[in-house]
């Protein structure tokens, strides 16, 4: 197995541990509603469920590999934008700016893998 399949596993099996964990951990739920985002955890939760999904269909079908690494980027670049607003540290921002590190990579390897 490739580095590469490694890093889109680590984030696939991550980011489906995050979105499962808001609908089983009323700790989970309590940061949406500390960040001032309640009624978007559900969505979250959801689009992380979605995204970690789309991660592993795309190691077969590099189309939804970049929609879904795009997609979490996106997300964990709006998650650093949320721990900026609320002046949360650098400890816990650190998983926010790493998954959207990670993503983004996987997003731009993809880009270049269908470009040829």
């Amino acid at each position: 197995m490739r580095l590469f399949e490694v890093l889109v596993l680590i984030s696939s099996l991550s980011f489906l541990a995050y979105g499962i964990t808001y609908f089983t951990s009323s700790k989970m739920r309590s940061e949406f509603v500390r960040f001032g985002l309640s009624r978007f955890g559900m969505v979250t939760a959801i689009l992380e469920i979605l995204g970690a999904i789309g991660l592993l269909v795309g190691l077969l079908f590099n189309f939804f590999l970049i929609l879904s690494s795009g997609g979490l980027a996106l997300l964990m670049f709006l998650g650093v934008i949320v721990r900026l607003k609320v002046k949360d540290g650098l400890w816990a921002s650190l998983p926010a700016v790493f998954f959207l590190v990670l993503n983004a990579y996987i997003f731009f390897e993809s880009i270049k893998f269908y470009l040829g």
